[in-house]
């Protein structure tokens, strides 16, 4: 996790994400639920490597690191193509030290993006690579990540409730050992995606469109000390129903925080906060 040091309204990603609104973003708010949600991490018994971000050049979304980043087993990681050229001062070398890197940033140049495990949600046991397209996830350099990290992609298009492209496929789903939230009414033929998750043993929590918008198909599964826990926002946790849950809590823990600043105006929750560690 990436400790914003001047977090704010991003004007170069609002074009793309619906989700943002251009509100006032006291720094000392966003800072408070940012510590709020590694203090709720750390209880649970999640290790948090936590890393300050510097204060310039500017970055306004530096506390959602994982667009940039993903990090593998065996020493790997990926670095990713990023639509906002502001975004992309966010990278950093220190943190990929003894690490084998693929660098896919390089397709910035020719305008095609792929931001991280917001554009793919990984299933890592099957080798499947969930992404909606948008124009923050390109398909050249999908297949390449996936060539690269031996994945199947399988692309699928997701619409909000304005009928505009979701920007991230981490908005629409959710992954875990043997769960999904998916978001079933936003996708256009959704019937590819369901029956892949089927097929691969999950079972699968439907949300609702509302739902999607506060931020419920943006969780986590996560391990604690105590066994698996699963993270989210705690407006994404009061939109669910008893049903789900319940359902929910048969994989993990459910574990939450108060992120309403952070989502609105950076138009990212709990999983986009966080860059996994393997």
């Amino acid at each position: 996790m990436i400790r914003p040091a001047a977090p704010g309204f991003n004007p170069e990603t609002a074009a793309s994400n619906r989700f943002q609104a251009d509100s006032p973003a006291p720094t000392e708010q966003i800072l408070r639920e940012f510590d709020g949600l590694v203090e709720v991490l750390r209880a649970a018994g999640v290790s948090v490597w936590l890393l300050e971000d510097s204060p310039n050049p500017p970055k306004p979304d530096a506390h959602f690191p994982n667009n940039w980043v993903a990090f593998f087993p065996v020493g790997r990681a990926a670095v990713f193509p990023m639509l906002s050229e502001a975004r992309r001062a966010e990278r950093r070398s220190d943190i990929l030290d003894a690490r084998t890197v693929t660098d896919l940033s390089r397709y910035e140049l020719e305008g095609e993006f792929l931001e991280g495990t917001g554009s793919v949600v990984l299933d890592h046991e099957h080798r499947i690579a969930y992404a909606c397209e948008s124009p923050r996830t390109c398909a050249r350099p999908l297949e390449m990540f996936c060539q690269a990290f031996n994945y199947f992609p399988l692309t699928f298009t997701a619409r909000d409730r304005s009928g505009e492209l979701i920007y991230h496929t981490n908005v629409v789903m959710s992954l875990g050992a043997k769960f999904a939230v998916l978001c079933k009414e936003a996708i256009e033929h959704p019937n590819r995606v369901i029956a892949e998750l089927r097929l691969t043993g999950k079972e699968i929590i439907e949300i609702t469109m509302d739902q999607l918008h506060a931020f419920a198909g943006n969780c986590l599964a996560l391990s604690g000390t105590d066994g698996p826990v699963i993270v989210m926002s705690s407006q994404a946790y009061g939109s669910l129903r008893t049903d789900q849950i319940e359902a929910l809590s048969r994989h993990g823990k459910i574990i939450h925080a108060p992120l309403d600043t952070i989502e609105a105006v950076g138009g990212g929750s709990a999983r986009c906060m966080l860059a996994e560690v393997f």
